[in-house]
């Protein structure tokens, strides 16, 4: 099994890489998805969450609302710190029990925002930085529907782009066309399924 992170910075275009690499036969995994789920199941991870941050972090039909919970954690370090402890470890255990179903010569992509930042990227066999600059990653989540302010401060967050590159075995730049980057991706699953075949 080959495993494969994927990461970029907000707004670069994650998840249209993710979307060409399954089209390809990837098996992939998307960490903001998984801890969305987590939310909505009410199990560990939402009773946690309440316990820890009050009802206030919840709309009227009791869900977990995510901007309630944005806005109450990035503008305290500890809580943010808390509430990615409380998630990033169910998300561990939740990626290992799926790995373990997979067959031997899979290649897995598990696309996730702070890789490097968190220092996971080493749990990795290779690292896919996806590339755009902050005025085109900016643009692209202003219309998707994110607010200018959640943005700067997501994007604050994150490593710088130009440095998140040096960590990257593979770059996928997705400033330009959709066809350009799709064809960058073939190419890069191209190396990969040549990987997990020596790998066997």
């Amino acid at each position: 099994m080959l495993k494969v992170g994927l990461t970029g910075n907000i707004g670069c275009g994650k998840s249209t890489v993710a979307r060409f690499l399954k089209d390809l036969s990837c098996v992939v995994f998307d960490a903001d998805q998984i801890i969305r789920s987590f939310y909505e199941e009410k199990g560990e991870v939402y009773q946690r969450i309440v316990s820890i941050f009050g009802r206030e972090v919840l709309d009227q039909e009791g869900n977990i609302d995510r901007k309630k919970l944005a806005d109450l954690v990035f503008s305290d370090e500890e809580k943010l710190r808390i509430l990615e402890e409380i998630t990033h470890n169910a998300l561990y255990r939740k990626l290992d029990e799926e790995f373990s179903k997979l067959p031997k010569g899979s290649i897995v992509v598990v696309e996730a925002s702070l890789l490097v930042e968190k220092g996971t990227y080493k749990n990795y066999d290779f690292l896919v930085v996806v590339y755009a600059p902050y005025e085109v990653c900016k643009r692209r989540a202003i219309l998707k529907g994110m607010e200018e302010e959640d943005f700067e401060r997501r994007w604050k967050r994150q490593m710088p782009i130009e440095e998140k590159l040096r960590y990257a075995h593979f770059i996928v730049d997705n400033s330009d066309s959709l066809e350009r980057t799709e064809r960058q991706v073939r190419d890069l699953y191209v190396r990969l399924r040549n990987l997990a075949d020596f790998s066997l």
